[in-house]
């Protein structure tokens, strides 16, 4: 009779058990993906928010979503990941549309072009002005779905051997940068080079280029630009707002149960906001500590800027002239941006000019 009652009740356990555990861990499914970022972990507010992303997803799904997350070069390289991702070795990658302009210059948009937005706009395009749509109805062609996921904000402008006062100390410069800005750059004379940021401290020792940009004193502390080239430009007017997307194969994308899609969704989106709060957050003391060990601000001159902005409209007319869908996505986020800064400009623009006027007098 005891050995009865024992099992009676151990068996009333488990099914008081199996009522009590929500009904939906016992129906989602175990998923396992590989994620190829396009940056190297030292750098920990680039390639930190997807190590955040991914821990957020396991827990939010008790452990049945998981994704391992791979460095650039680790699996494939930081400018093949997109390609990775289409065939279907791995299942996403984090990585900046620009890095794949070679491919299709289209994919430029994704993340930022000279001249454009600043984060808060690139967003509110994203996720309000139907730019995110615009984006995965066109790389479908490529089998995949993307979602942002993060932001660094306005760049710096690089750095530099010597000094570029004017148009003419940019000719033959051999200068580190990606995207549809290496062509603006080009046009007025400098030879771009397109290097991951794991490999552009040793260039830059070695002479094999002369400047090289990245994104802002605190990934540039890190990189020790400051030891080999003193000269610290800005603004980086081809990246007021670059976003980083996540790139997910559009079959393990659709497969994916919808509730699984609002999780990564969500946490991505997180995601996004958190890249911008760590680099507005730690980019004041790394310029100052910069600045210590011997970094010289300068401005880019006005004569650099407005040539740089012409040459910019050119490509963009270029491009347009030759490619519809360049054209479409285009002249969607210029509508968008000039409706935008009519409204900056009477409240957003003026309270930070009045703020940097107050701050002034301390």
């Amino acid at each position: 009779m005891k050995r009865r009652t024992f099992m009676a009740a151990g068996a009333t356990g488990a099914v008081a058990a199996a009522v009590a555990a929500p009904a939906i861990a016992q129906t989602l499914p175990e998923v396992s993906w590989r994620c190829a970022s396009s940056f190297p972990k030292s750098l920990d507010a680039l390639y930190g928010p997807l190590d955040t992303m991914t821990k957020q997803i396991a827990e939010a799904t008790d452990g049945r979503f998981k994704i391992q997350c791979f460095a650039a070069g680790e699996i494939v390289g930081a400018f093949q990941t997109l390609d990775a991702v289409s065939a279907g070795t791995i299942e996403m990658c984090q990585s900046p549309g620009y890095y794949f302009v070679g491919k299709d210059p289209v994919l430029a948009l994704m993340a930022d072009v000279p001249f454009i937005m600043n984060v808060r706009q690139r967003n509110a395009w994203l996720y309000q002005g139907g730019g995110q749509q615009l984006i995965n109805d066109y790389v479908k062609k490529y089998n995949v779905h993307t979602v942002p996921g993060g932001n660094t904000g306005t760049q710096m402008g690089g750095w530099f051997r010597k000094e570029v006062r004017t148009l003419d100390d940019l000719k033959g410069l051999k200068f580190r940068i990606a995207g549809l800005a290496g062509q603006v750059m080009a046009k007025l004379g400098v030879v771009p080079q397109q290097i991951p940021g794991g490999d552009t401290y040793s260039s830059l020792e070695r002479g094999v280029i002369d400047a090289a940009e990245w994104v802002g004193p605190y990934d540039d502390e890190k990189l020790a630009f400051v030891r080999v080239a003193p000269y610290y430009y800005y603004p980086g007017f081809w990246e007021g707002a670059p976003t980083v997307h996540y790139w997910i194969g559009q079959d393990k994308w659709n497969a994916l149960p919808k509730s699984y899609q609002q999780i990564f969704n969500n946490a991505a989106a997180a995601n996004n906001m958190d890249m911008t709060a760590i680099y507005d957050a730690r980019n004041p003391a790394a310029l100052r500590r910069l600045v210590a060990a011997g970094a010289q601000l300068r401005p880019f001159s006005t004569e650099i800027l407005d040539a740089a902005f012409k040459a910019a409209n050119e490509i963009y007319a270029e491009l347009s002239a030759s490619n519809a869908d360049f054209k479409r996505i285009y002249e969607h986020q210029r509508a968008f941006r000039n409706e935008e800064y009519l409204w900056w400009q009477v409240a957003e623009y003026s309270f930070d000019t009045m703020m940097l006027r107050l701050r002034q007098r301390g």
